[in-house]
């Protein structure tokens, strides 16, 4: 197999460029005002789909031999990568199918549907839609283009890395979000690469957070899947898993759990301050300096914010909440 570089990164910037945007780095003045520190956001939420799923995804299906193209591909997501998939599909021209669980939030279903891919539910959890996709792909000739256990998807998740590297040298840590560990592992390679000295710190919800436990007893596990704010950040990793629970092992520095309470409060703060709607995962990083869980202070910071894939409803629940309990 090929190993992860940041030449392969570069060439992945370059194979992806005609369908992902290179998104700004903008510096959140009341975050940096209020914690004594420089902290900027990483607005992967402008991507077309709404995601930084785009990069991983859009690097595999380039990829492909002209054969498998036409063949065409599956993939099993809790919403992000189904999207990311189903989008770069539609403009290539090739067959997607979607499989995802029942419990895939009606907003990103929609949007799957508008994109004409074809969608299968199956299951509680990613690990049942997994399990379909690779008997579907096995029956009917179909790749299987996996949303973070892959080299290529590391790849392409890395290429945020690369434009950080460009856009904010000083930086002196990274908080980004972490499910399955393809942006985790793929920024981390890329920062660490160019500065061992960066501290990264993978931040997860309290529910379910199976990376997180995965690490702390050293091995892949499966965990019940709980509803969260946090729904993209859902799934297993796999017992299988062969780079990416490797690759977090290695390279977070530390590791945060916020609560519901503390997401949704992440969520207003990236409204009211930012005016921009985001997901729970997204909202993960800023919970965590918010929560100080995450010492910012005096340091060159860069919080990812990965996703706006949530529903007006959930947004409108969560503020009505959030101003209940502010009050």
């Amino acid at each position: 197999m090929q190993p992860i570089t940041l030449s392969n990164m570069y060439q992945a910037r370059k194979r992806i460029q005609p369908y992902v945007m290179e998104t700004p780095l903008i510096n959140s003045d009341s975050l940096s005002m209020s914690y004594n520190a420089s902290v900027y956001l990483k607005l992967e939420n402008l991507q077309e789909t709404g995601s930084f799923k785009m990069r991983g995804a859009a690097n595999k299906i380039l990829a492909l031999s002209k054969e498998k193209r036409e063949r065409g591909v599956t993939t099993f997501s809790t919403g992000n990568h189904g999207l990311a998939v189903a989008y770069l599909t539609a403009k290539l021209g090739m067959r997607a199918i979607i499989c995802i669980s029942n419990h895939v939030p009606s907003v990103k279903v929609n949007k799957l549907t508008s994109l004409g891919a074809e969608i299968i539910k199956v299951g509680d959890n990613q690990d049942d839609a997994e399990r379909y996709a690779y008997e579907l792909a096995e029956k009917e000739g179909l790749t299987v283009i996996p949303p973070f256990d892959d080299i290529d998807v590391i790849t392409g998740q890395g290429t945020i890395g690369i434009e950080l590297i460009e856009q904010f040298s000083e930086m002196d840590m990274a908080i980004i979000p972490v499910s399955g560990g393809g942006l985790f592992s793929g920024i981390s390679f890329a920062l660490k690469k160019y500065n061992p000295k960066v501290k990264l710190i993978g931040v997860s919800m309290e529910k379910s957070p199976v990376m997180y436990e995965s690490i702390r007893v050293k091995n892949p596990v499966v965990l019940q899947e709980e509803d969260t704010l946090a729904d993209s950040l859902l799934g297993g990793i796999g017992l299988n898993n062969y780079y990416t629970f490797r690759m977090v092992q290695e390279y977070i520095d530390d590791f945060i759990l916020v609560s519901e309470e503390e997401i949704a409060r992440g969520m207003m703060y990236m409204l009211h301050h930012h005016q921009f709607a985001v997901e729970g995962a997204a909202a993960t990083t800023v919970a965590a300096i918010l929560s100080g869980k995450v010492d910012v202070a005096g340091k060159n910071v860069v919080s990812v914010i990965s996703g706006k894939n949530v529903d007006t409803s959930v947004v409108l629940n969560v503020g009505a909440k959030y101003l209940a309990t502010t009050k």
